[in-house]
């Protein structure tokens, strides 16, 4: 079969990577791809929310499946489009990435559904976003409602904080139009965890646990960033845990959507809290993590092709999923001033040192091919993942691969899966 993949980062690499290992998979496609996507696919010079350029080449080289793994085409309508022109496309639709989309739409679902979340008020105007910052209770969350690169949460620890919160989100825009709405949180505490789980609209199949890494910093310092690494399986999601969240927050996430008239059929993220009550939803997303897809998809033993197949199809009930005993830890080197400003065009060395090496991936971000060589082209430009009998194996490994890898103003985070230590 024909696939085509739409988006350009680690994740539609990782995505890319998976496809590739099924016997089903004669030809991939990613539009617009990146320079190491290019390696296993054809990539086309089509961007990810040019929808009749994307349907038009689908059906010109009668692509059989098209998997979107970005969050805007989703949440601006692109499996709709695919389906309208009778594509067969793993997404969910516009009415159902939505949960994604609006961060107030999914906490009132929560709120209605009664699906463990931190308590929250929404706010359309500044003025009373800040009269009622004036009592509420310190650190807070503020969260832009709508979708902005990973990075539209601000943890301010007091006041004054809080207040040139909203001034970002709500006056400057610093976010655009994802600020216009606010959503504005208690502050949670305790260890986080991300699962993603496969969905055909009724039945929900969970994935191995990850942990992100959002913060450009060492010691979880600095702006927030789309994510600087993650490991995999986390050890504070325990079987316990597990079958909390199957019961009182995936199935009942998965009911909610469908019946809301809004059946969700594609990856559902959900970002967890593991709070003293219990564990609560932090947020969801509606594709595969990035850097998340980058430790979860090596491990997993299944042909992700099949598995997807089965959501599209709503017999998702007949596969089980199974992933390998072992741990995997992926190091996101970035350019140096990411996530604010950073240079582009440096020469990369090193990445055919993986292509012997069991275990070891490197997945491209930012990366470009040029009459040089490789060269960096982006923030975040390439995650380094290793697999190890344990975590700390995999950690160890993980760090080693990163010094194969070198080009100026690499930089990377030090401490990725450092918990696994206090574990």
């Amino acid at each position: 079969m024909k696939v085509l993949i739409v988006g350009s980062g680690g994740r539609e690499h990782a995505i890319a990577w998976a496809a590739a290992k099924s016997p089903k998979v004669d030809k991939i496609y990613c539009a617009p791809g990146n320079a190491g996507i290019g390696q296993i696919a054809q990539c086309v010079p089509i961007g990810a929310m040019e929808f009749d350029k994307l349907t038009a080449f689908a059906k010109e080289e009668a692509i059989d499946f098209t998997i979107i793994g970005m969050d805007d085409p989703l949440v601006g309508g692109i499996v709709d489009a695919f389906e309208a022109e009778g594509l067969r496309v793993f997404g969910p639709r516009k009415n159902a990435a939505i949960i994604e989309g609006s961060k107030a739409f999914s906490k009132d679902l929560m709120k209605k559904y009664q699906i463990p979340t931190a308590a929250y008020e929404t706010f359309t105007s500044a003025e009373e976003a800040m009269e009622y910052l004036k009592t509420a209770k310190m650190p807070i969350v503020l969260k832009a409602d709508g979708l902005a690169l990973g990075k539209g949460v601000l943890i301010c620890q007091n006041r004054e904080e809080a207040m040139d919160g909203v001034k970002t989100l709500m006056m400057d825009k610093q976010f655009g139009t994802a600020g216009d709405t606010i959503v504005v949180e208690e502050f949670m505490t305790g260890r986080e965890v991300s699962v993603l789980a496969f969905c055909d609209g009724k039945t929900v199949k969970c994935m191995t646990s990850a942990q992100d890494h959002k913060r450009a910093l060492d010691g979880d310092k600095g702006l927030n960033t789309g994510g600087m690494g993650t490991f995999s399986p986390s050890p504070f999601y325990t079987e316990e845990v597990k079958e909390f969240c199957e019961t009182y927050i995936y199935q009942p996430t998965i009911d909610a959507m469908a019946a809301e008239g809004r059946p969700f059929t594609g990856i559902l993220f959900t970002g967890l809290m593991l709070t003293e009550e219990g564990p609560k939803v932090l947020e969801y997303n509606a594709r595969f993590g990035d850097p998340e897809a980058q430790v979860v998809l090596p491990r997993m033993k299944n042909d992700m092709i099949e598995v997807m197949e089965a959501c599209v199809d709503g017999r998702l009930h007949e596969i089980e999923l199974e992933f390998e005993e072992n741990a995997a830890v992926c190091v996101v080197l970035a350019s140096d001033g990411y996530p604010v400003s950073y240079e582009k065009g440096k020469v990369i060395t090193g990445l055919e040192t993986f292509s012997d090496k069991e275990g070891y991936y490197v997945f491209h971000a930012g990366t470009k091919m040029t009459e040089e060589g490789m060269v960096t082209n982006g923030g975040r430009v390439l995650g380094v993942t290793a697999k190890g009998a344990d975590l700390k194996e995999a950690r160890k490994n993980a760090y080693a691969a990163t010094e194969w890898i070198h080009f100026d103003n690499k930089y990377m985070r030090h401490d990725i899966g450092k918990a696994i230590d206090e574990a």
